[in-house]
């Protein structure tokens, strides 16, 4: 009696488990293939900065940060954490938009022989205010000169609310 019960609660548990385990395939799926995508997009035409890509269902909003291992020492745990804050701040721009500033001081100085030189400063700055939801990193790997590429995704819809 109590293995016919055993029975009857696995087949219920399995059939309460299949649909969850194809949802998930079918996600996994649909990432791995969006993901080759935009590994082949940035390689037949390498890029910086953020693209509005769209699938069949869903509008995503790709940052794309290339970092040089050497300048980072090659710790990869510093890479990531200064590729999501680029990518954040990229994102967020396009989002939220910025505000850009320039200044440009001209200084011109003569000598004791009459001959004046003329020293050219121009200062930029760019602010943004704003927050992008679910910016997470879809991928990375390293270019044909040895940098690495971060992408990251999110959701245009998301960020739009």
């Amino acid at each position: 009696m109590k293995t016919k019960y055993r029975f009857i609660i696995a087949i219920v548990g399995l059939i309460a488990i299949f649909p969850a385990m194809m949802q998930a395939q079918s996600y996994n799926t649909e990432r791995t293939a969006l993901t080759r995508f935009l590994t082949r997009m940035y390689n037949s035409a390498p890029f910086e900065g953020v693209k509005a890509v769209n699938d069949y269902d869903n509008n995503y909003l790709i940052s794309v940060v290339v970092l040089d291992p050497a300048k980072y020492g090659n710790n990869t745990s510093t890479m990531s954490r200064v590729a999501g804050v680029k990518a954040m701040s990229q994102a967020t721009r396009f989002f939220s938009g910025s505000k850009i500033t320039a200044d440009l001081i001209i200084k011109t100085t003569e000598d004791a022989e009459g001959e004046s030189f003329t020293e050219m400063i121009e200062t930029i700055n760019e602010n943004s205010i704003g927050f992008v939801k679910a910016l997470e990193e879809l991928t990375n790997f390293d270019n044909e000169s040895n940098q690495k590429v971060y992408i990251y995704i999110t959701d245009i819809a998301n960020n739009q609310k």
